[in-house]
């Protein structure tokens, strides 16, 4: 009861802003709900004079709210499918992965940058964008704008993708009778789902190829997305270690950072998997795939409440850089990839 007295004033604001920006979601999808939920955050954070009796419900919004997303992403995936298909496209999707992180590292090593947006800015450009944000924030105990600014790199270039995209298809050479390179490029290449489905599906309308490049690139994005998995434990991991280095040695336990939630993601999976498997529509699952979505919206919103937007534009020039540098390593590698097992 004490719970529902201190959080139900945040969480309701966060409500009220996020059911507005969900359906603006729908209407642009290119844009996404995610993203007007941040910024409608930001703005109208600007004009409470006092946050506090929101503060708790808020904070619950943008933390644990943001990992029920994450486990509720995991009703999406069968993994069945996404390894029957995925396979074809994995080593893209280990080199780009791979690109991205390195490229990160490297740039958060020459310029200096924090090393929590640094790591957030390579784990989503590299995986699934928004999602992949998400999950591993919490891990590395990210703040809420350091969420606010990362989300905000991915999307910058999330857009630039959808839009150059199928014009860059057209201009390397990619098969038009058929969506299987376009569709694994799209799926490796574009960070956030709904920016891979508005390029697959561009390309389908281009070439009149009914939804063969979405049916592919959907697939390869939700093999990406299982790379959350080995991601956030070996950032548990490292995070406990250099815990431990600064506090010399003293008592830090892996638990304190552990993804549980990873488990149950992992768990909604296999559910997934063996309900499908044994005859249940994929359409059952719908509703819990919409409300992970939400769920991010939701979260997103309380993340923009937190976040200061004045700070955030003065602080975005370095995390927009490295987002460029990211998405430009990740395109390069996937088509040269695509290219070396004669995709295309």
């Amino acid at each position: 009861m004490q719970f529902v007295q201190n959080t139900w004033k945040g969480i309701l604001l966060c409500l009220i802003i996020s059911v507005p920006c969900w359906f603006l979601g729908k209407i642009f999808p290119l844009i996404g709900g995610a993203v007007f939920a941040i910024i409608a955050g930001m703005i109208i954070t600007i004009f409470i004079k006092d946050k506090a009796p929101l503060q708790s419900g808020i904070n619950f919004v943008s933390k644990k709210i943001l990992q029920y997303a994450v486990i509720l992403l995991g009703f999406g995936l069968n993994l069945s499918v996404v390894l029957q298909t995925g396979m074809q496209s994995l080593p893209i999707i280990v080199s780009t992965i791979t690109t991205s992180l390195l490229i990160a590292w490297a740039m958060h090593r020459l310029m200096g940058m924090p090393t929590k947006i640094s790591t957030l800015v390579g784990v989503g450009s590299s995986i699934c964008g928004g999602s992949a944000i998400a999950a591993t924030a919490p891990v590395i105990k990210a703040d809420d704008e350091e969420v606010a600014q990362s989300i905000s790199v991915i999307f910058f270039f999330n857009v630039l993708a959808a839009l150059i995209f199928p014009a860059l298809g057209m201009l390397v050479g990619f098969s038009t009778s058929t969506g299987e390179a376009f569709g694994i490029f799209a799926g490796t290449a574009v960070n956030d789902t709904s920016s891979v489905t508005a390029c697959a599906a561009t390309w389908d309308s281009m070439h009149k190829l009914g939804s063969a490049t979405l049916d592919k690139a959907v697939t390869v994005k939700l093999t990406r997305t299982l790379a959350i998995i080995p991601i956030t434990m070996v950032l548990a991991y490292l995070t406990t270690k250099n815990a431990k280095n600064a506090d010399n040695g003293s008592s830090y336990s892996i638990k304190s950072v552990f993804p549980f939630f990873i488990i149950y993601f992992v768990l909604a999976s296999v559910i997934t998997t063996v309900a499908l498997n044994m005859g249940v529509a994929v359409e059952a699952f719908d509703p819990l795939k919409t409300l992970s979505k939400f769920f991010i919206v939701l979260s997103m919103c309380a993340i923009g409440l937190n976040t200061n937007i004045i700070k955030l534009v003065k602080t975005g020039g370095k995390p927009i850089l490295m987002g460029f540098c990211c998405w430009i390593g990740i395109t390069a590698v996937s088509l040269a990839m695509q290219h070396f097992l004669n995709l295309w």
